[in-house]
């Protein structure tokens, strides 16, 4: 069997990873906090058809003869720019300025940490107002707990500075604390987040433990919450429009190396004495 026909098929399939990693960026174009992906490719093992010697007239031979198995898919890596800051009417809204990520109670009783800082002030299983992103999934403070409401409190009398702390105007019109703060995380490598759907990530020994910038004694650059805004998607349409051309060409030029190597095997199947 030609390697052709198998290092084509190779290149094939690895441009086949790369249309379906720009369709989902594509597709979540207007997600709420979602980062664009981006697929890395590396090559195979290659095969030493000769390998340094000497002539037949004993003098020696510089170089080798090697020819490459095809490619593989070696990650699709996330890129965790920050996405553009849009205004919401929505005052529950919270969008992070830097490099933290919020934190949330899954359904699984495990803590997630996203993006997506479209949150709402939610009627919890108690009675208590708390408050929730768009999934229903409670959002954490800095000591892993909800943040809850005082009674009588109406959301739209709620503010958030930009270190997450959390505040309201009571009966009075004097500015109160909760005592709670927006819980802000880090990780010493992002990519190494496990994505868990729904804007969700969670931490693997790769991605580091979470660092709290609330109580961090590390120097690192804090991140600001700005109220009433929300980080839409950081997906450029124009470049994955390009790289979806480029991915298309390479997938129609391995296609055209299998075409090729087919009629050389019918040519050689086809030859007479």
């Amino acid at each position: 069997m030609m390697r052709s026909l198998w290092t084509a098929a190779t290149g094939m399939k690895g441009q086949q990873t790369a249309v379906d990693t720009i369709s989902n960026n594509l597709s979540n174009v207007n997600t709420i906090g979602y980062k664009q992906k981006d697929t890395e490719f590396k090559s195979l093992l290659y095969q030493t058809l000769q390998t340094r010697t000497t002539s037949a007239n004993g003098e020696t031979k510089p170089t080798q003869a090697q020819v490459g198995l095809g490619v593989r898919v070696a990650a699709t890596n996330t890129s965790f720019a920050t996405g553009i800051q849009e205004s919401s009417d929505n005052p529950a809204s919270c969008f992070i300025a830097g490099n933290g990520f919020f934190s949330v109670q899954g359904v699984d009783g495990n803590t997630y940490y996203t993006r997506d800082g479209d949150f709402n002030w939610s009627i919890d299983n108690d009675g208590q107002r708390v408050l929730t992103n768009n999934s229903g999934l409670r959002v954490l403070d800095s000591r892993g707990r909800r943040i809850v409401l005082p009674e009588g409190v109406g959301a739209d009398k709620v503010s958030i500075d930009t270190d997450g702390v959390i505040g309201y105007i009571d009966a009075n019109g004097n500015a109160q604390t909760t005592g709670q703060q927006l819980g802000i995380f880090q990780f010493s490598n992002m990519n190494g987040l496990e994505e868990e759907g729904g804007n969700l990530y969670s931490a693997t020994a790769a991605s580091g433990n979470p660092i709290n910038e609330a109580t961090t004694n590390l120097n690192i650059v804090r991140s600001q919450i700005k109220q009433g805004y929300i980080e839409g998607s950081n997906v450029s349409m124009a470049d994955q429009m390009v790289d979806l051309i480029i991915a298309q060409r390479a997938y129609e030029m391995n296609s055209k190396a299998i075409t090729t190597s087919d009629s050389m095997l019918e040519t050689a199947n086809n030859l007479r004495r």
